[in-house]
């Protein structure tokens, strides 16, 4: 699990090459939503070893929040192989984060 926010911007290219389940948390550390909705994302990926999670960080002159179209943190976004599969938004239960990795079968 990721820590905290990574502050090293990271390309489209390079997220459109990820291989496997991929778990992108756009956000930044200081945010509160992003704070509250930390213990239930964790809680949720305890047991998907499968799925690889990065926190992003994200804000002012952050080219690949923009590139996927993020405007409210937490958004956390499902990948495939580098596709997207889903997303939420600000999610706040355990059970909301469940129903999307559930998506990676």
């Amino acid at each position: 699990m990721a820590a905290s926010f990574a502050n090293q911007e990271l390309t489209r290219s390079q997220a459109d090459g990820f291989r496997g389940w991929v778990l992108l948390q756009f956000g930044a550390d200081w945010c509160g939503h992003c704070q509250a909705a930390q213990a239930p994302i964790e809680e949720a990926l305890l047991h998907r070893q499968d799925i690889t999670h990065l926190k992003i960080e994200d804000g002012k002159g952050r080219a690949l929040g923009r590139s996927f179209s993020v405007k409210l943190w937490p958004t956390l976004i499902l990948l495939r192989d580098g596709q997207e599969v889903d997303r939420i938004v600000r999610p706040t239960t355990t059970a909301e984060v469940n129903r999307l990795i559930g998506r990676a079968q």
